[in-house]
């Protein structure tokens, strides 16, 4: 099988286990977690283009197991998080690394976080390698092993 092949049965396969955990994740510190992985991995190349904005902004809007937060909220979330990687690089992005982590010892919240990041990074139909390695970033933080999700 083709890798673009098995992106989208993985990408596949992560969507039906986040929406399998749906009610055990309702948290505040999730809905922040996946937020600031969001914008990480839009801005992992070091640019977002208007499309790719409007495109995450869309998956986070209708993803059903984001779906327990108000849309308009996960959307105000995602932008200030874009805002911080663009105005201070690398400061933003430990910001972003401490938001992840506040949810290290929540294994389900753990692992949703790190799913929500392969699926944006999938959305386009191409997970590269810098966006690999950022969601891999955050399963460090997270103490979770990157080759659990073919990182």
């Amino acid at each position: 099988m083709a890798l673009w092949d098995r992106l989208k049965a993985s990408a596949r396969t992560v969507q039906t286990e986040l929406e399998a955990r749906r009610s055990d994740l309702k948290d505040g510190a999730f809905r922040d977690a996946s937020m600031a992985m969001c914008a990480l991995v839009a801005t992992a190349d070091g640019t977002v283009d208007p499309a790719e904005r409007r495109r995450v902004a869309y998956l986070i809007e209708h993803n059903e197991i984001l779906g327990n937060f108000p849309a308009d909220e996960l959307r105000r979330r995602f932008e200030e998080w874009l805002d911080r990687l663009a105005a201070d690089p690398e400061g933003g992005k430990e910001s972003a690394l401490r938001e992840i982590a506040k949810v290290r010892r929540r294994p389900v919240e753990s692992r949703a976080v790190v799913q929500v990041g392969i699926v944006v990074g999938g959305s386009d139909g191409h997970f590269d390698l810098t966006e690999r390695a950022v969601v891999a970033e955050a399963c460090h933080v997270l103490d979770l092993p990157p080759h659990e999700f073919d990182l």
